[in-house]
């Protein structure tokens, strides 16, 4: 326990930063691509494998870590390069996505490098919505490819982002049809998956892809005359984005005066424990992990009786 809580007081250092650490690594060939080091348990070098029938063409096997078994997935051929060459310089890189672990098979693994999301970039516009990046940046001039990790799990097992019938409450889907709710995630399988949820629920859903453009968005409602608290019924941001994270992004909205008591809730792959000791850090309202349609429901409904019984 006392380790679990070093390391939750170690990571919660960077948070509301605006400072990230990246694990980075090869796919075999020289170019250099990165994972937030949040997401990761242990690297270790690749052991060995036993084969699943009928299993997705990017899943390579299943190991046995840590007394579970998990899937090992081929990094490189999941994104559309040529599968890796298994031989003894492979690594497995272990990390946990939304209470899942998983182990994905790359290359050479380089360094953990400390940075400001300032200098990560969203891949350029012209880039199309096919590539597997949620952002860009540069060490020691050369370029490095963060992988949309989430896009990678998406299609090796599609979300389901339909709502149980028990969890509707018809009384208060009812007030729903109408309400705004602002989006903040640089996944594109992130933004799709909560707007088709909250679509379900008759929400109108804005978005924006980092969070220096939702926080641009939102300040230019408020130079506008918006009563922007009062406007949307809920900020909902991923953590880890380029220019500007979930993290940064709460503190900056509670400094602002127009936007100070918006509701903001974390809705994040990250382990939900570190996650929780950010949220009482920088000041979030609530937290979620993704890709959970029901409990992004509840949480839905139950901030929209929460207002409801304040009017």
């Amino acid at each position: 326990m006392a380790g679990m809580l070093d390391a939750v007081d170690q990571r919660t250092q960077l948070v509301g930063e605006n400072r990230l650490e990246l694990l980075m690594f090869r796919l075999g060939g020289m170019q250099m691509f990165a994972i937030n080091v949040f997401k990761v348990q242990e690297v270790v070098q690749l052991p060995r494998m036993s084969l699943m029938p009928h299993r997705h063409h990017s899943v390579a096997g299943v190991t046995h870590f840590r007394g579970r078994t998990i899937p090992v997935i081929d990094l490189s051929e999941s994104i559309g390069l040529r599968p890796i060459n298994r031989d003894e310089s492979c690594n497995l890189i272990v990390t946990e996505y939304n209470n899942s672990v998983q182990g994905f098979m790359v290359g050479e693994v380089d360094r953990i490098i400390n940075m400001n999301w300032s200098e990560i970039l969203p891949p350029p516009d012209g880039a199309g919505r096919q590539h597997y990046l949620t952002a860009i940046t540069r060490v020691n001039e050369r370029m490095v490819e963060i992988i949309d990790v989430e896009k990678v799990l998406a299609e090796i097992t599609p979300y389901d982002t339909r709502i149980s019938d028990d969890v509707i409450d018809q009384d208060i889907l009812s007030l729903a049809s109408g309400l705004e709710v602002l989006v903040v995630d640089d996944s594109s399988v992130g933004l799709a998956q909560c707007k088709s949820t909250l679509d379900h629920l008759g929400i109108t859903v804005h978005s924006a892809t980092d969070g220096k453009r939702g926080l641009d968005l939102l300040k230019s409602w408020a130079s506008a005359g918006d009563d922007v608290p009062n406007r949307l019924l809920m900020l909902i941001t991923d953590a880890e984005m380029p220019e500007m994270d979930g993290y940064r992004l709460t503190r900056e909205i509670r400094e602002d005066p127009r936007l100070k008591d918006l509701y903001i809730v974390l809705h994040t792959s990250l382990s939900g424990s570190f996650n929780k000791a950010m949220v009482q850090k920088v000041g979030c309202d609530d937290f979620l992990s993704k890709f959970q349609p029901d409990k992004l429901a509840t949480v839905i409904q139950d901030r929209i009786r929460s207002v409801m019984s304040k009017e």
